[in-house]
């Protein structure tokens, strides 16, 4: 039986995987998807299957907050920059603490007095829709160039927030079953610990494993740290009663900032990068996938007046929470975040798998658990699929679309200008070759100048036009010049004329001109 469900099991996840991979596709084969988020997409292929009763496998919470969620939290972790996030760190401390609050008040509170439902199961119903889930959104901002703050401020937030609702349902999931006691300092008790717990391991795994890794250069090895630092985070903080999903963003953040710079050089950061966006990309395929193929059609009808009063609330709540709270540490902090970006953050704070696996993850004992899953179902639904597939319009409306396809245009001209000075240059090399006419030669010269006049012409063009991209060729410069000494360094090593990898000097040098 062990071997057969091994087996079964293995066949459903790459019957899922297939699926996954298939709609990644579907963009380079039809151009219309590609005004869809891949998320999004991979939703609505799962509510296609949905329609028609294909049921994948059974989504468990434990299969998300185990299995998938450490990875998905460890990336979004490893790549946020602290430089950045210190820069806002009040207004997305704000934005995870007293949002949360402001969220699960307003939802249960609203839900109360609207539809009657008790006060503790809509207290539980506003703490697992109090966790934003923006993967989708702030993927299209890198794919659009949008500002890069207002991508740190949504992922920051959601970062944090995650490990405040995960700690919130956990505390409040207790009311209605009795095995909790509503007050305030029971709570800020139960905080400190989780909170207190999830740093504690996280810092301990994250500091261990930056100091080991600076004895060694051995990139697969220090990848498969960063894996098991990932799940280990999570499941020692969470066996030790404290918040896995504290543990695991505290872990990712010291690896990707402080670990990633003393203990990996150049060459290995960006093996691991990658990897962890294989790896994000992969799990990402299969959860939104599967969060569409989860919906039961019937349930959400039965459940569709307090699916819309959700909703509503939700908003509300969200949009007292973001512009408040906006405006407060506008005036208390100087965070100066202007009125277009702060409601980018309020329409783009989607719920997704954490609201999904927590929904899933309460008790069978509590009388309201089918209704409590099929109204989250139903908000997550709607806050995919409505405001993920309208935040490009509004940012286009803001006028906050980013600047990325005039940088895509630049790149590709340096990369023409590049070639094409190579060709010139093994022309002029080849050119006594016996059998080739010299007329050949100097043709093929001045047909290829020719295009370079062009090109120099077009990236001139782009100058004028853009006076900003004079900031992004300079940062540009500097990064080539930084893999350079880099490379230089590895040629060394492998050459056996140094024993390590030196640290790079340019990268103080050129962060000192700032």
């Amino acid at each position: 039986m062990g071997e057969a469900a091994i087996e079964e099991n293995l066949k459903q996840f790459l019957l899922v995987l297939s699926v996954s991979l298939s709609v990644a596709t579907l963009p380079q084969v039809f151009s219309w998807f590609r005004k869809i988020p891949y998320t999004l997409l991979l939703v609505i292929a799962g509510l296609a299957l949905a329609l028609v009763d294909v049921r994948l496998v059974n989504l468990s919470p434990g299969l998300i907050l185990s299995i998938f969620l450490p990875p998905l939290l460890f990336e979004a972790a490893w790549n946020l920059k602290w430089q950045a996030l210190r820069k806002d760190l009040i207004p997305i401390c704000l934005y995870a603490i007293l949002g949360v609050v402001i969220s699960i008040a307003g939802i249960a509170f609203g839900l109360n007095a609207a539809v009657g439902l008790p006060l503790t199961t809509a207290l539980v119903m506003g703490a697992i829709l109090s966790a934003t889930d923006p993967v989708s959104v702030t993927a299209l901002f890198r794919e659009l160039g949008v500002d890069k703050r207002l991508g740190t401020l949504m992922e920051g937030e959601s970062l944090f927030n995650d490990g405040m609702a995960v700690v919130a349902f956990s505390f409040l999931v207790g009311l209605p079953l009795g095995t909790s006691e509503l007050g305030i300092q029971p709570l800020l008790l139960e905080l400190i610990k989780v909170i207190g717990i999830g740093l504690g391991i996280g810092g301990l795994i994250g500091f261990g494993i930056s100091f080991l890794t600076q004895r060694f250069d051995l990139p697969l090895v220090e990848q498969s740290l960063t894996l098991v630092s990932a799940y280990a985070a999570y499941i020692l903080t969470e066996d030790l009663g404290g918040s896995g999903v504290i543990g695991v963003v505290t872990t990712g953040l010291i690896l990707g900032n402080f670990g990633s710079t003393i203990g990996m050089n150049p060459r290995t950061r960006v093996i691991v990068s990658e990897f962890w966006e294989f790896l994000a990309f992969f799990v990402n395929s299969i959860v939104f996938l599967l969060i569409g193929d989860q919906i039961r059609f019937a349930s959400l009808g039965e459940n569709l007046p307090i699916i819309i009063a959700t909703i509503l609330l939700m908003i509300a709540t969200r949009a007292i929470a973001v512009y408040g709270l906006g405006w407060f540490s506008n005036v208390a902090a100087k965070s100066d975040i202007p009125i277009p970006g702060q409601t980018i953050l309020w329409w783009g704070g989607l719920r997704g798998s954490v609201s999904i696996a927590l929904a899933l993850s309460v008790p069978v004992v509590l009388e309201a658990r089918e209704d409590i899953i099929a109204t989250v179902f139903g908000v997550v639904l709607f806050t995919l699929l409505v405001q993920g597939l309208t935040i490009q319009p509004l940012l286009k409306k803001l006028n906050l679309l980013g600047d990325q396809p005039m940088r895509e245009r630049y790149t590709e001209l340096i990369a023409r200008q590049t070639a094409l000075k190579r060709v010139v240059e093994h022309l002029a090399s080849v050119g006594d070759r016996p059998g080739v006419a010299p007329e050949f030669y100097r043709y093929q010269t001045a047909l290829v100048k020719g295009e370079l006049g062009n090109i120099e012409e077009a990236i001139n063009k782009l100058h004028r036009d853009y006076p900003n991209l004079e900031d992004f060729t300079t940062q540009q410069l500097k990064e080539e010049l930084l893999g350079v000494e880099a490379d230089t360094y590895a040629e060394f090593v492998q050459a056996g004329r140094l024993n390590r990898e030196l640290a790079p000097m340019l990268q103080q040098m050129l962060g000192s001109e700032h």
